[in-house]
């Protein structure tokens, strides 16, 4: 029996046809296959009409993973007190054999997928499977990767609606040519709160040879949203492959004189100011996360990967982000998880506002004081509770950029890392080598108290992608390294950093002076105003701060400010090309000799300047040399 005659047994005529529309016989080889082993009692095809993706939402009521809240289109989701983030230890990469790779978590294919099958043999009985088709980059583009989802949790199939660009169509139009991703995911059996309960058999495998990502007993979505951060890895080892770049950067514009626009990535670890950069209310949002930049004739496109924000809620408050805040009390369609919920309301942590005594949250009923099993005091919301809402209903969205098949020329990269004592607040790389090296391949950030207990701890975390790494990191440096040979005018590279300290631990910073960064950079890549050549790349002129400062934020910058934030600390970038060249040659197999040249040679320059002007040097020393 072939699939599609095993689909027609498996399948009611209905969503049968739905599937038989499609004239790909993988695709139908792969619904065959794992429909018969999932053992659903219902399945349920999603094609693009409206009317699909209410049945998923008003499905994700009726089994109860979703509740409504008191506003219109809101709804709340809660995971298993024990499942509220990425499970990163088991989350695998299956490579045959089982092959070791710095940095990587990975584990034999053939073990992984017989452990996987096993898991997940006969897991949905008794269940309804959603089969959903999406797409990852603008459809019908350069960009654009289909991709199939098969899911017992309507949570999760409505979560993808909202953050990814329907697929079925693009099946349809690709037939036998969509070289398409699959996921398969069982959130396994439920408890009484609708979570999922066998965590000790939580797994999230991903075979890279089929680009197939499998996960079971999980319902966060960052273990189970198949196209966000497990897709990410099939993408980056399709770009390696493919002389591309798929990057954990957001992409933004920001508008210079006269209307111009010009478009940035940045790629920014946890905690770095990602998202503020990429929410700052005068310039204009495309994407917060995900990035697929693409040579096309020479220049370096940009797309946003996905059409929606799973963002993090804690801490987003009416004065540090008033267009969030907007947005989350207004009635568009919003996915609240893992929040307290008091009349219907939610609440979360640090959110600016009195929050209720008692509610309902990730741990059930839920009162001030209350302690988990552990002995742990729970708070109102998890520090991982998590908004997903779609970009069209923010106001400074660019739409046109969001869906443009062609995407965005890149006028710049923006690599943002946190240290009190060691990069100026913004840079510019002397060209494509120098930034992918000493600011892409150098990302460091610093441990806040806050989170790990002890401070100033420098994490290594090169193009703050070490987390979702799926190829070995000297494969991925070299092809960003080749990928400006494809290109007639390759991006202009800067580099951040917005958490530089005083001698007292005062910030030398304020929150909105990135607004001032980014203008900067702007100028820059259109060549408008001139910069101080530094042994480790450009930094501005106080004058073009001093008049962007007035212009952006109508505050006066003093020469005393300028002086302390741009000044070059040689000791401290020393010790830093230190810590990265012994990571480089110590812990990353079959590293570019490059980047030891691009080190040595900024080594080099640091010593030279220091010969001549002392450890610290003031850019005013430098400006009239």
């Amino acid at each position: 029996m072939n699939a599609i005659e095993k689909l027609e047994k498996l399948l009611d005529r209905e969503q049968f046809e739905k599937i038989k529309a499609l004239n790909n016989p993988e695709l139908h080889e792969f619904l065959a296959e794992w429909i018969e082993w999932l053992e659903p009692d219902k399945v349920f095809v999603c094609t693009d009409s409206p009317e699909d993706e209410a049945y998923v939402k008003w499905k994700a009521l009726y089994y109860g993973e979703e509740k409504m809240l008191e506003t219109p289109n809101h709804t709340v989701h809660y995971d298993n007190y024990y499942d509220q983030a990425r499970d990163k230890a088991n989350t695998k990469l299956l490579v045959p054999g089982g092959k070791a790779i710095p940095f990587l978590n990975t584990k034999d294919r053939d073990e992984g997928l017989r452990e996987i099958r096993e898991l997940m043999k006969g897991v949905m009985k008794g269940k309804e499977l959603f089969v959903c088709f999406f797409v990852l980059g603008p459809r019908n583009s350069v960009f654009t990767i289909p991709a199939v989802q098969l899911t017992d949790s309507a949570y999760v199939a409505h979560s993808e609606f909202i953050l990814y660009r329907k697929g079925y169509e693009e099946f349809k139009r690709l037939g036998r040519n969509a070289r398409f991703f699959r996921f398969v995911h069982s959130e396994g059996e439920l408890d009484d709160r609708k979570t999922s309960k066998n965590l000790d058999k939580r797994r999230i495998y991903i075979d890279l040879l089929d680009e197939t990502v499998y996960s079971v007993n999980t319902q966060y979505g960052g273990n189970t949203i198949g196209l966000k951060k497990l897709a990410f890895r099939l993408t980056i080892q399709r770009a390696v492959r493919e002389g591309w770049l798929s990057e954990h950067m957001f992409l933004m514009r920001v508008n210079g004189p006269d209307g111009r626009k010009t478009y940035f990535t940045g790629a920014y670890p946890s905690m770095c100011g990602k998202t503020s950069t990429a929410m700052i209310s005068w310039e204009n949002i495309v994407g917060d996360d995900l990035s697929f930049i693409v040579p096309v004739n020479g220049v370096a496109r940009g797309a946003n990967v996905e059409k929606g924000v799973f963002g993090i809620i804690q801490g987003v408050n009416p004065e540090d982000d008033p267009i969030i805040w907007e947005i989350l009390h207004s009635p568009v369609e919003i996915i609240f998880s893992n929040v307290l919920v008091k009349d219907g309301k939610p609440y979360w942590n640090e959110m600016g506002v009195p929050i209720p005594d008692e509610g309902e949250n990730h741990s059930g009923k839920w009162w001030r004081g209350k302690k988990d099993a552990e002995g742990n005091e729970i708070p109102p919301s998890h520090k991982n509770a998590r908004f997903t809402v779609s970009l069209e209903h923010f106001p400074n969205v660019d739409m046109e950029a969001l869906e443009n098949p062609c995407g965005v020329e890149v006028g710049g990269m923006i690599f943002g890392g946190r240290d009190k004592d060691t990069w100026p607040p913004v840079r510019e790389a002397f060209n494509w080598r120098h930034g992918i090296v000493t600011m892409g391949a150098a990302l460091e950030s610093e441990t806040t108290a806050a989170t790990l207990g002890k401070e100033g701890v420098r994490a290594f975390n090169p193009m703050a992608i070490l987390d979702f790494m799926s190829v070995p990191l000297g494969e991925y440096l070299r092809n960003y390294l080749d990928f400006e040979k494809k290109l007639r005018k390759a991006p202009k590279i800067f580099a951040v950093n917005y958490f530089l300290r005083d001698e007292n631990g005062n910030w030398l910073n304020h929150k909105l002076d990135k607004g001032v960064w980014l203008k900067w950079m702007e100028l820059r890549v259109h060549g408008d105003v001139g910069a101080i050549e530094t042994p480790i790349g450009y930094i501005p002129k106080y004058a073009d701060l001093a008049r962007l400062f007035k212009e952006v934020l109508d505050k006066e910058y003093t020469r005393e400010e300028y002086e302390k934030q741009f000044t070059i600390r040689v000791p401290e970038l020393l010790a830093k090309i230190e810590r990265i060249e012994t990571i480089y040659r110590e812990k990353v197999g079959e590293v570019p000799e490059e980047l030891f040249q691009v080190l040595e040679e900024e080594r080099k320059r640091l010593l030279e300047a220091r010969e001549r002007y002392g450890d610290y040097i003031s850019p005013f020393a430098l400006e009239g040399k």
